[in-house]
């Protein structure tokens, strides 16, 4: 079973979650949120750093799927949250982690169906996929259908891989 950490990044919040899957099967490890505080920035981008560590350190994972950042109507926010992203990809690749990112397009058109999904909708198919007692909050189920989108594009390498192997087979012979 592979692991996978995804990461919500924000710069007040970061939320997390943590999957294993194998094949189509998902399972629950956690989720949660990294609560940042009132801070100066570079101070909450350390306990970014620190708080990805503690999670590798706790889970293992065997890969790291995070949001890309999308530029929203103010510059300031989405400078904020490429920073945070990269105090999160810096702990994953300090540990040698692989680092995969989605947008949040693909994101919601993984767990949801479309890519124009609201959050309501993402929070409740995390809910069904993982079988959860209870919604996840905000950011656990952004991390969490982020951690889903990678195992989705995983599943579906493998099988692109499969395909163009027999493919090969069938023009050698």
């Amino acid at each position: 079973m592979a692991i996978i950490l995804g990461i919500d990044p924000g710069s007040r919040f970061t939320g997390y979650g943590v999957i294993s899957h194998q094949g189509s099967k998902f399972q629950y490890l956690g989720s949660g949120c990294i609560k940042l505080g009132e801070h100066d920035f570079p101070t909450r981008l350390k306990m970014i750093y620190q708080g990805v560590n503690q999670l590798i350190e706790q889970f293992s994972p065997d890969s790291f799927a995070i949001e890309q950042v999308f530029m929203a109507h103010n510059p300031d926010s989405a400078l904020k949250l490429g920073q945070a992203r990269g105090a999160a990809i810096v702990a994953a690749t300090m540990q040698d982690v692989p680092v995969n990112e989605y947008s949040a397009r693909q994101v919601k058109q993984a767990v949801v169906g479309t890519g124009g999904a609201q959050k309501a909708q993402v929070q409740e198919m995390v809910k069904r996929i993982l079988k959860l007692p209870g919604t996840p909050q905000a950011d656990a189920a952004d991390a969490l259908a982020i951690a889903i989108c990678h195992a989705h594009s995983e599943q579906n390498l493998i099988r692109l891989a499969g395909s163009a192997t027999k493919t090969v087979r069938r023009r050698l012979r």
